[in-house]
């Protein structure tokens, strides 16, 4: 390397950071020498590069830098300098595994320590009084340090907050409570450098905004004068390394300072954004620096030279060829949607596993014990595979992975990406991943998701608006931290992104609800969570109500579950299992819990297991014998929806004959089957058929939008056919298509009444019948349980005791349907409406499809099935079995339905 290519590095990096780099025969890249210099300024940065780039180096080498340059006194007094928020447990304990290299083999006197929801409570506590250089944690561990009574003291020196893989984050409710702690962490200490670290994104402008305060914040809460060298805004270069470097040097509260100079051309593509652009148009946004290039993923199609078949997601017939990659690489990550697929993968490849390899499995219902295990062992090179969910989606690193397999569908471009970058991640060597589709409709998918890996097109959701109920929450937290002014509050609430257009009155709402429960509630004193006293600030009402805050902070809310413990048999006496006798395996929810009997087996932590009986909270279990047939827990909510971008490019697939020689054969002709048949839908058309079947008559639909939209369809539809008089009698839906069953004609109804099928999908089913459905809807209900304890109007954990599932859900309803009667204009029940929108309803992506048929709706009445409506015929009556049985059971069924069509 030339002398001059030297200069950046040799005027940024002290000397024994560069012997470091050049030890490992590395070179510090052009976006970490950017980031150095940004943060270095005291500005904000995102950094958006590809995976392998050294993003994680390059968001922690401006701190590391910075804490070098300390005095060795210096260094014993001073409290946090930089804290690390990732999304995942394993990322944040993965991320301190790596950061001890760096800081051991240049001897750095830094303390780096982790602070998760397995951080023993000693260790929790004395990083509040003695905290570390560095602490690494979660959205949720941060909301709960921020609503401290010490967290002033505790950030008041914070110089740098590093927020890792932003872009999966700032999508959800726990990216609207990471926006909330990351206004008052700004308001606590002004001139706070926040860096973003993120994949590729679609629209890098919004986590920009994200990461800096969007309007001026108030003054510190109770904040002393500032001491010399604090406080102040400081000119560059006057105070050697420690300015040139310094993670968050003070500067001006928005985070922003001088303009950054470009870097050498090629590799990055720095962006200033700041004040001078918001006094044109723009709102504030963090500076910006791009990592371009990257090798090119050897992404393929797993092609097992048979046909799949029409339906079913568990991709049982290319368990052989998955084993046999296994046995080909070092190291292969395969990944799974749902954590009930994970459990029946492992056990299908552990049937299959004559080599006895070391294959493992990992999801979030398994014990935290076993989870940091699998990880070690990852780590140290010890397994040749491992099955996993979106639990190992981010960031892991762990070089040795030469493979990633994805079984089923992708569902959205952006989240394959991420899961095929964990093969190599490293940027110059190709990550090598198959897709394996599950179904014949799954190989479109496939084909969409090359397609979309080779433009690296992205499909990220838009930047979302702050839900309220995280809003109630984060009220909540900020009383228990200290007395809060209002006025000051809202400021400091508006500052952050996703809330800045909260307006005064929708504020004051929040806070009533927090105060009262609301008007309806308002008589019961245990709604009131706080009390205003006559300095005009609201505190806390007591210990017991910060307590039951703690306990219940976060925004995941999952189904009720009991502890898996394996019991001891006592030999003397058969039969009989000592509860609390053996080790924890992981949580399965309540609900399937209640459907098991003493003798019962199912699947879980990769073992089959023999249910004995429920003990208190748990659920007593031992090894089954071998040659039972264990069914396997479901889990609500863990299915991906189909992603919009996607599903446009499936559309655009189907409807373009010329497309298809580059899919592979069985699916052209299946669809060239359909066209004879019928008709295929161009890309903005809706294809609707309707035929009769036995002593019923049947419509199908293909929007190609989503499970969750077409299950909110189904509900719609039904009632407008049952108020025609068409008697329906049931729905049935799949990401691609729906299928409605009647006992009335509906094609003979559309021959009588030409408009008929117009009306029936008209966009004004979004307006009185949608809220009548909502009205009565089970999914309405749950959606504002989940609102509810969020918010904290139902605390699942007391201090004390803990409410089950069943409690959680007759208070939550009863409570729903006062409201709908006394007060139907409450925060909560505004908040349910929200969440259906993108939620569980999926209400906003199903009115963007009635928009876009209006005048394109394709009429087939047929005189029975059509190729493409058997696939979503084959989902009525399905019910959650897997297995070699279920497999037959629908073979049969898709054999006898393509029988009937091309007959």
């Amino acid at each position: 390397m030339s002398g001059r290519a030297q200069d950046p590095a040799a005027a940024l990096l002290p000397p024994a950071f560069r012997a470091w780099f050049s030890a490992r025969g590395w070179a510090p890249r052009p976006h970490q020498l950017d980031l150095l210099r940004i943060a270095g300024a005291g500005r904000s940065a995102l950094l958006v590069a590809p995976t392998g780039a050294g993003k994680t180096l390059a968001g922690f080498l401006p701190s590391l830098v910075a804490l070098s340059a300390r005095a060795p006194a210096e260094s014993r007094k001073t409290g946090l300098h930089t804290l690390y928020v990732s999304p995942l447990k394993a990322l944040a304990v993965d991320i301190a595994r790596n950061l001890d290299a760096p800081v051991a083999e240049m001897g750095l006197p830094v303390r780096v320590e982790t602070r998760t929801g397995d951080t023993p409570a000693h260790k929790r506590t004395r990083q509040i009084s003695r905290p570390p250089d560095i602490l690494l944690t979660t959205p949720e561990q941060f909301a709960l340090l921020i609503a401290h009574r010490e967290a002033a003291d505790l950030f008041s020196g914070l110089r740098c907050v590093v927020l890792d893989e932003l872009h999966a984050l700032v999508t959800s409710k726990r990216g609207d409570l990471l926006s909330l702690a990351l206004a008052r962490l700004h308001r606590l200490s002004p001139g706070l450098a926040a860096i973003g670290l993120s994949a590729t994104v679609r629209e890098p402008d919004a986590l920009r905004r994200y990461l800096v305060p969007q309007t001026p914040l108030p003054p510190p809460p109770s904040a002393p004068p500032p001491s010399a060298g604090e406080g102040t805004p400081r000119s560059g270069g006057g105070e050697g390394q420690r300015d040139a470097a310094g993670c968050g040097a003070r500067r001006d509260p928005s985070g922003h300072g001088a303009p950054l100079s470009r870097p050498p051309p090629g590799a990055t593509l720095p962006h200033t954004g700041g004040r001078e652009a918001s006094r044109v148009s723009e709102p504030p946004m963090a500076d910006l620096v791009v990592v371009a290039g990257g090798a090119k993923a050897d992404l393929r199609m797993l092609d097992l030279g048979r046909p799949l078949p029409l339906s079913g997601h568990t991709a049982w017939h290319a368990m052989p060829a998955i084993y046999d990659l296994i046995r080909g690489h070092r190291t292969t990550l395969v990944f799974v949607n749902t954590r009930l697929q994970a459990e029946y993968t492992f056990q299908e490849l552990w049937r299959l596993n004559d080599d006895a390899l070391p294959i493992a499995i990992h999801h979030g219902s398994l014990d935290a014990g076993q989870r940091r295990r699998v990880e070690a062992a990852m780590a140290a090179g010890s397994l040749r595979a491992i099955v996993c969910t979106a639990t190992l989606d981010l960031g892991i690193d762990w070089g040795d992975v030469d493979l990633v397999i994805n079984v089923g569908a992708p569902k959205g471009a952006s989240r394959i990406m991420q899961r095929i970058g964990r093969a190599n991640h490293r940027m110059d060597e190709p990550s090598k991943a198959y897709l394996v589709p599950g179904n014949r409709f799954e190989m479109l998918e496939c084909q969409a998701a090359l397609d979309a890996v080779e433009e690296a097109a992205q499909d990220t959701p838009d930047a979302r608006e702050g839900a309220l109920d995280v809003l109630a929450q984060h009220v909540l937290g900020m009383a228990c931290a200290d007395a809060f002014d209002p006025v000051a509050l809202h400021d400091e609430i508006t500052s952050a992104a996703p809330y800045a257009d909260l307006t005064w009155e929708r504020f004051e709402a929040v806070v009533d609800y927090v105060a009262t429960g609301g008007y309806a509630l308002r008589a019961y004193e245990r709604f009131a969570k706080i009390l205003r006293g006559p300095d005009g600030l609201w505190r806390v009402r007591d210990a017991r109500t910060a307590q039951a805050y703690r306990m219940n902070v976060g925004t995941i809310v999952e189904a009720a579950r009991v502890k898996v413990r394996l019991g001891r048999s006592l030999r003397a006496k058969p039969g009989t299992v000592l509860p609390k006798s053996g080790r924890v395996l992981g949580e399965i929810e309540d609900a399937f819990a209640e459907t098991l009997t003493p003798g019962d087996t199912f699947l879980f932590a990769g073992e089959t297991l023999r249910f004995e009986g429920l003990a208190e909270d748990e659920a007593l279990v031992t090894r089954a014998p071998p040659g039972t047939d264990p069914a396997i827990p479901s889990y609500a909510g863990a299915k991906f929806p189909l992603s919009t971008f996607l599903a446009a490019r499936v559309r655009a697939l189907i409807a373009d004959p010329f497309e298809w020689d580059r899919i592979p054969k069985q699916i052209g002709d299946y669809l060239l089957q359909q066209r004879r048949r019928s008709v295929l839908p161009g890309a903005r058309d809706l294809l609707v058929e309707t035929f009769p079947r036995g002593k019923r008559y049947y419509l199908t639909a293909f929007p190609f939008e989503g499970r969750l939209a077409h299950q909110t369809l189904g509900m719609l539809l039904t009632r407008r056919l049952e108020r025609a008089g068409l008697r329906p009698l049931g729905f049935a839906a799949n990401d691609y298509g729906i299928a409605i069953w009647t006992t009335r004609d509906v094609s003979e109804r559309a021959a009588i009444e030409p408009d008929f099928l117009a009306a029936l999908f008209a966009q004004d089913m979004l307006g009185d019948d949608l809220e009548a459905w909502l009205d009565e809807s089970a999914m309405m209900k749950r959606t504002f349980r989940q609102c509810a304890v969020i918010a904290g109007l139902i605390e699942r954990h007391h201090p004390g005791l803990k409410k089950s599932g069943r409690q959680v859900t007759i208070s939550t309803d009863l409570i729903y349907d006062v409201l709908r009667k006394h007060q139907p204009d409450h925060l909560l029940l505004a908040a349910a409406r929200q969440d259906a929108a993108t939620g569980l309803l999926d209400v906003r992506r199903l009115g963007m499809m009635l928009e876009r048929i209006q005048g394109r709706i394709i009429h087939r009445a047929l005189d029975r099935v059509s190729p493409l409506s058997v696939s979503v015929m084959l989902e009525i009556g399905r019910e959650r079995v897997y297995g070699e049985g279920a497999d037959e059971i629908l073979a049969e069924a898709e054999a006898e339905l393509l029988a009937e069509a091309l007959a």
